[in-house]
């Protein structure tokens, strides 16, 4: 078992507070948008083992049956298959979707053949990996998941009273459901800049007037003023997450996180396709070839289970789970077998003989047994085998 030492990633739209609030230390007034634990390429977790410092990709490309496990390697390959964060937003990140395996792999072949830089600022995908995640909150959490029922969305901007989104209004009560938000995404996508800058100011100035269910979509204007994704985000459910309660994101579900601080798991992978509330390139055509046009309600999610409470998926890369220890309470056993990150939340527990301190993690190679004891909150990562 390792401590993990953890790069913070300072993106624009990050808190410049919750996550100096979480680990005890002074903000230095910039945003802290993210907490990265794991082994992708970007910021790699850092450790050390008595020889110097090193990365967690080292460590497991030096030896990935030794760290991760047989069963792991065979299943995934010689990586650690989900990457683990504390998230920060003070901010709106960007309004964005998530392709499927096959979309991935034959995209990034696709961009590959056509010799599109992997960082260009146009290139859409990555890696050839699929890119499902989970939010799971630490404080209130607001953010946008999902279509809404079309009538219910046709309501939500009838409501503004803006004659400019009354067409927009008409494609959503006169087309069966997918239909509907098809459409009405590629209009608003596809309109005039100028026409669409004039008319997000309207619903700005409205939502301001008008506040409750608005109030959100006022906020956004104020960070993006004159972006078609203001208009495109009231197409979503508007999600408040209380703490321990989390929503899963499933591939071409549209997305977008508002306010507040919460463990994010993910697949390892950096595949987004966005469709506003950002300056980055938005390829609409991709877009809607990816968004899946199903209205209904968020996967909300909570813990279920004693001891060990877990955050049900439908995938194997990851699997999030809860340990809360109470104050004199007997010491919990984490389940070997599979590589895993534990990290505190809260109190000062101890994973084995390591003190944990709030932000502070640790990696575990597979087939380690570890006791959990002490009073606080532990949140688990690992993978389905």
């Amino acid at each position: 078992m390792d401590r993990l030492t953890n790069t913070i990633r300072p993106y624009a739209w990050g808190s410049t507070t919750a996550i100096p609030g979480l680990l005890g230390i002074e903000p230095t007034g910039e945003p802290q948008a993210e907490l990265w634990m794991g082994a992708h390429p970007g910021a790699p977790s850092r450790l050390d083992r008595g020889a110097g410092e090193t990365t967690l990709a080292d460590v497991i490309a030096a030896d990935p049956e030794r760290e991760l496990g047989a069963a792991a390697v065979a299943k995934f390959g010689p990586r650690l298959p989900f990457l683990f964060k504390v998230l920060a937003a003070g901010a709106p990140l960007s309004l964005q979707v998530h392709p499927d395996l096959e979309q991935a792999r034959a995209g990034y072949a696709d961009e590959q053949r056509r010799g599109i830089p992997v960082d260009a600022a146009h290139r859409n995908y990555k890696d050839p990996n699929h890119k499902p995640e989970m939010l799971c909150a630490l404080t209130p959490f607001e953010g946008l998941c999902g279509f809404r029922p079309p009538m219910e969305a046709a309501r939500l901007l009838a409501g503004l009273e803006v004659d400019s989104l009354k067409p927009y209004v008409d494609l959503l009560r006169a087309h069966p459901e997918e239909a509907a938000l098809r459409e009405m995404l590629t209009a608003v996508l596809t309109a005039d800049r100028d026409e669409m800058a004039h008319s997000v100011a309207e619903a700005a100035a409205a939502a301001e007037r008008l506040a409750g269910p608005y109030t959100p979509y006022a906020t956004l204007v104020h960070h993006h003023p004159g972006d078609p994704g203001v208009i495109a985000a009231m197409l979503l459910n508007h999600v408040r997450l209380q703490p321990g309660e989390a929503m899963f994101l499933g591939a071409g579900v549209p997305h977008a996180y508002l306010d507040g601080l919460g463990v994010e798991l993910l697949a390892n992978s950096d595949n987004v396709l966005r469709a506003g509330l950002t300056p980055k390139h938005v390829d609409v055509p991709e877009l809607l070839r990816i968004v899946r046009f199903e209205p209904g309600d968020p996967a909300l999610l909570r813990p279920e289970g004693n001891g060990e409470e877990v955050y049900e998926t439908p995938i194997d890369e990851f699997r999030l789970s809860r340990f809360t220890l109470a104050p004199g309470a007997a010491p919990r056993t984490v389940p070997s077998g599979a590589p895993q990150i534990l990290l505190c939340t809260a109190g000062r527990p101890k994973a084995g003989e390591l003190p944990l301190a709030p932000g502070e993690s640790v990696f575990v190679p597979a087939g380690e047994e570890v006791e959990l004891s002490g009073a606080g909150t532990v949140y688990r990562a690992t993978v389905v085998l």
